[in-house]
């Protein structure tokens, strides 16, 4: 007979929940002639949507062109956990190491834009699911607890509050024997459908007058007389500007491939909760969770009291591969595996649908951007949160097409550095090494800490976590 996890994969889907909402919209139509345009977005996710929302606002005389190559919110958009951080830089802690100088200035701009995309959602009447729950930041081992009162320590340097909780506190709030303590961010992060929030985008823009053509690749990008020509296979653009927000997809501009390492990230989504397996777990604050190994798992509460859960098992391919052949692998059954013994009463619970996909990171883990053929092109990327990344791709979309990149992020003015892909790799094994997880026989066992390997590598600026 299977393991009982196993029987819970038996009927999940292997698609995307969020993208299977009776809410999405009909495709619209790919372009099939020769046009032209003031600025032209590549990409419909977050940050190509943001900026074409933004430069409309700016300026609704200027004529916007988005070209997505599948749907709207078919990439890395529609498939994330949904979690929207005030964070800019991919935690407090990254930030703090990153940026010292610029933190407090950083969390200023992060806050804003959490506050921003709230009003966006509101002005734009978006029905995105959108819930201010906070987060937990949970320690499952004992030197994970140590690490977050030396996290706490250090924020409260940096004239942060955190709340650190200990083992019946958390315990109070969701009900895992696996918690030993947590630190409680009550305001710095939402939750979102992330697929309705890019519907809800998409939506803004046409109501702006903004054109959109979807299942429209780009195959080139070229210099004309003071211009750039986009190609399709059916149609080409002549625009003055170009914004490319095209994630893990980087072929149109060379130079990228020596700053991003594209990374697959998997999930699962749960059929829904009982009354009494809600009661079962606690959770009644709804906070995004995380637990806070080298490598980790995410989890969140959906609209009808699901439980979606992913994380722990990120994948690079060698040489930088995004291949819809790696959307799907074995790391399925080690995350039900793990969903079940962090709730094991939850037992006999299903998982419905099934899902992976490539997101793009770099060492820093925080959003870069620049531009290429003499200022006409400028590029966001970076966004890689797997949970979510909803804040920095507001930022990059407002920056790219209005030209405004020192100005409006002038705090992370240093940009990224470069991401090569061996360390990457080989700092992601000996993450895996360091973060077996405890329950693989059903026991605790001894984890090591961050170990002397990675911790090399995150003193030049070549970390990786999943």
């Amino acid at each position: 007979m299977s393991a009982p996890h196993l029987r819970a994969l038996a009927d999940a889907e292997p698609a995307i929940y969020w993208l299977a909402d009776p809410a999405a919209p009909q495709v619209l139509p790919a372009l099939v002639a020769a046009t032209e345009a003031d600025l032209v977005v590549i990409g419909g996710g977050y940050t190509g949507l943001w900026a074409a929302l933004q430069a409309k606002e700016d300026d609704p005389s200027r004529d916007v062109l988005v070209l997505e190559a599948g749907t709207i919110a078919s990439g890395a958009s529609g498939r994330n956990g949904g979690f929207c951080a005030a964070s800019l830089t991919h935690g407090e802690g990254n930030g703090i190491a990153r940026f010292p100088g610029e933190f407090s200035k950083l969390q200023q701009m992060g806050r804003a834009n959490l506050d921003g995309i709230e009003a966006t959602l509101s002005r734009y009447t978006i029905d995105a699911e959108w819930e201010r729950t906070g987060e937990l930041d949970i320690a499952v081992q004992p030197w994970q607890v140590d690490a977050l009162h030396e996290f706490a320590d250090l924020l409260a340097e940096h004239g942060q509050g955190p709340s650190l909780l200990d083992r019946d506190e958390i315990q109070s709030l969701v009900h895992s024997t696996t918690y030993l303590a947590a630190i409680h961010d009550p305001d710095g992060v939402a939750m979102v459908h992330p697929a309705k929030l890019a519907w809800g985008l998409r939506r803004a823009c046409l109501d702006l007058g903004v054109r959109i053509h979807e299942n429209t690749e780009v195959s080139g990008v070229g210099d004309e007389r003071g211009a750039l020509r986009i190609r399709s296979a059916y149609g080409s653009v002549r625009a003055r500007q170009v914004a490319l927000a095209t994630n893990a997809q980087t072929a149109l501009l060379r130079r990228l491939s020596n700053y991003m390492v594209p990374v697959y990230d998997y999930v699962l989504m749960t059929e829904p909760l009982s009354a009494e397996q809600m009661a079962a777990i606690g959770w009644q604050g709804r906070h995004g969770l995380a637990d806070s190994g080298n490598q980790f798992h995410y989890y969140r509460l959906t609209a009808d009291n699901r439980i979606l859960w992913g994380g722990w098992d990120v994948v690079y391919h060698l040489g930088g591969r995004v291949s819809a052949d790696y959307d799907h692998r074995a790391s399925y059954a080690l995350l039900a595996e793990h969903f079940f013994d962090t709730f094991p009463q939850l037992e006999g619970l299903r998982f419905t649908h099934r899902w992976g996909g490539a997101i793009d990171t770099c060492s820093r883990f925080t959003t870069f951007w620049g531009r290429a053929y003499g200022g006409r092109l400028s590029y966001a990327l970076g966004v890689h949160r797997p949970r979510g990344g909803r804040q920095p791709v507001r930022c990059s979309g407002d920056v790219g097409p209005a030209q405004r990149q020192r100005d409006r992020a002038n705090a992370t003015a240093d940009g990224a550095h470069q991401a090569a892909a061996l360390p990457a790799r080989a700092s992601q094994i000996r993450g895996d090494r360091a973060d077996h997880l405890v329950h693989r026989s059903g026991r605790p066992q001894r984890r090591q800490a961050h170990n002397p390997w990675l911790r090399t590598l995150d003193k030049f600026g070549l970390g990786f976590d999943s």
